[in-house]
């Protein structure tokens, strides 16, 4: 079952062209990664499915419906641009936001200390928003967006100003409530977050699709062309080699990409009487190697 679909969607503001010809579907219990560089479209794009800006063409059905007033109060939306109550306290601006999505107060209160405990910001709960951290905000704009068990999560950069520790608290987070069945959106330009959590992902650059699927399927199809290499020598053989199409010198290790047409046993013909081999190691692309080699691949095209 769809939960989302969004068909032939365009958004122009003046001249710039900012989401064009855009069309997914979202199914429900799925973590969608939504991926792309700053200013792709990403944010444009959810906030049309929000129903906060309308198309200029195209359509968007959230859940069946087109009207969203039907169906917020099953929908939790963290948005890039963080916003709370700063002079309220915790507790009160917690409970004040559950209320708007209809929530019970027992219900309510009983939510409030389960997340503030489980995010470790149950000191906090008698203290003003204004008091916390930009780190400690984030993880209480979080909590607002999940607290009322909606059924449908958009989360427009999650991680923005976490710590690798709070990172862990959210992904982790997010994992359970795709156990519990929730369809999530997770808008972010992190590809290894995204390479982590998502079931399936869309590409959007310049406001154009650049590709999308599982994320096993946009792998598999972009071939096993990756090497890890640790060698001794020197790193003139990588310069020198034409089955190369880019590599990354890590210091222990070296990341090699080979051409498209290149079988990785010619490159390890190549490279054996060059220099001396301690490992040598095919591996699938990372979905950063993808997103940087659609992204530059559609900016070629576009400059042609």
């Amino acid at each position: 079952m769809s939960v989302i679909e969004v068909k032939h969607v365009n958004k122009n503001f003046g001249d710039l062209k900012a989401v064009q010809d855009i069309s997914f579907n979202i199914d429900e219990g799925s973590v969608f990664g939504f991926l792309g560089p700053n200013g792709a479209g990403k944010t444009t794009t959810i906030r049309m499915i929000m129903n906060i800006i309308i198309p200029d063409s195209g359509e968007i059905r959230v859940m069946g419906e087109k009207d969203m007033r039907v169906i917020n109060n099953q929908i939790g939306y963290l948005p890039e641009e963080r916003g709370i109550y700063r002079k309220m306290i915790l507790n009160e601006v917690l409970l004040f936001l559950a209320e708007l999505k209809m929530m019970k107060l027992k219900a309510a209160q009983q939510a409030v200390d389960y997340w503030l405990e489980r995010f470790n910001l149950m000191d906090w709960k008698k203290k003003k928003v204004e008091e916390l951290s930009k780190g400690m905000q984030q993880k209480l704009q979080f909590i607002a967006t999940i607290m009322f068990d909606p059924s449908l999560i958009i989360l427009d950069e999650p991680f923005l100003g976490l710590d690798p520790i709070n990172v862990n608290l959210i992904k982790n987070t997010i994992v359970d409530l795709k156990k519990q069945g929730k369809t999530i959106i997770f808008s972010t330009h992190s590809m290894e977050s995204a390479e982590r959590l998502c079931d399936e992902i869309f590409l959007i650059n310049k406001g154009r699709k650049v590709l999308s699927g599982q994320l096993s399927k946009v792998k598999e199809s972009f071939g096993k062309r990756n090497i890890q290499l640790q060698y001794e020598g020197t790193h003139h053989f990588l310069e020198a080699s034409t089955l190369i199409d880019r590599y990354d010198d890590f210091g222990k290790y070296t990341e090699v990409q080979l051409r498209p047409d290149v079988d990785p046993q010619d490159f390890l013909k190549e490279i054996i009487p060059q220099v001396q081999i301690r490992r040598f190691e095919i591996m699938e692309p990372s979905l950063n190697d993808i997103f940087i080699e659609s992204v530059t691949e559609k900016k070629e095209m576009n400059s042609a």
